[in-house]
């Protein structure tokens, strides 16, 4: 048995080089299953578990993440990757406490780990702890000024907080290290919303449309932003993309009913209104 073992193990070592070319390549299926037979030939190999979690974490698949990284942790609990891609996980799924323990976990095991602090900032902006996020990013940004993501998140936070102008330029320098991040722009747009800057909204909210067209939300919002400057045929035109792409958003159909009726078209306007108050529209 312990000739078969010793076979076993560079084998199992050839499959997880292998599973790791795929994964750097975008390949997560077959990374998946080069990451499963190493496992199966040596089921103490916990990097195995590890890198299969971050595999199925690319795809999307939380609780199968979750179960090979709680495995990983198991076999190594000074594995901090583990904890910071559980924790990622647990993010991902809404859960801010787990997530924050983990990302804890992480920084402990490695006080240097700037992506864990980003992301525990992530965790607590999205908890309301807008303070603490804003510490974390912070420290994120003082160990790696370009990480992108410990600015987008400290904006959040600020513009949570309602300091727009630190909000505009973090999301800025956001956008200047991934300016494919139409996120950042959509929500810089909203900062510049809530100053009156309906221009430089507007064009922050085209910017992440030209970056993902699918973009529903950015349609409505730059609806929103027409409205206010009373143009109402490009507002109505924006509301209508949005429902197009999400034809459940009874807050879209009840700002283009709205549009409508300042355009004096009463009988789109109330039926509009009518398909809002179906979808259980709740102003805020």
């Amino acid at each position: 048995m312990q000739d078969i073992a010793q076979l076993c193990r560079p084998r199992a070592k050839e499959l997880l080089d292998r599973g790791l070319a795929f994964y750097e390549s975008g390949d997560d299926d077959k990374a998946i299953a080069d990451f499963t037979e190493a496992i199966r030939l040596d089921p103490r190999f916990g990097l195995s578990y590890c890198v299969r979690g971050e595999a199925y974490r690319a795809k999307g698949d939380w609780d199968r993440a979750i179960a090979d990284l709680t495995e990983a942790i198991r076999l190594n609990p000074k594995n901090g990757l583990a904890y910071w891609s559980r924790g990622k996980s647990y993010h991902a799924k809404g859960d801010w406490d787990r997530a924050i323990a983990d990302l804890t976990e992480a920084i402990r095991l490695d006080p240097e780990y700037a992506e864990a602090y980003c992301d525990r900032g992530g965790a607590y902006a999205k908890k309301g702890e807008f303070d603490k996020a804003v510490g974390d990013c912070t420290e994120a940004i003082r160990l790696d000024p370009q990480l992108s993501e410990a600015y987008h998140y400290r904006a959040w936070a600020f513009g949570n907080k309602g300091d727009y102008d630190k909000a505009i330029a973090d999301y800025t320098k956001a956008v200047q290290l991934n300016p494919k991040d139409a996120l950042a722009y959509h929500n810089r747009g909203l900062a510049y919303g809530y100053k009156g800057d309906y221009d430089k909204e507007i064009a922050d909210y085209t910017n992440a449309l030209r970056l993902n067209p699918e973009y529903a939300q950015a349609y409505s919002d730059r609806g929103v932003a027409y409205q206010y400057k009373r143009d109402y045929d490009r507002a109505i035109a924006d509301y209508t993309q949005a429902i197009r792409l999400n034809a459940k958003d009874a807050r879209a159909y009840h700002n283009r009913g709205t549009a409508y009726r300042k355009k004096g078209d009463r009988a789109k306007a109330a039926a509009d209104f009518a398909q809002a108050e179906r979808l259980r529209f709740k102003p805020r």
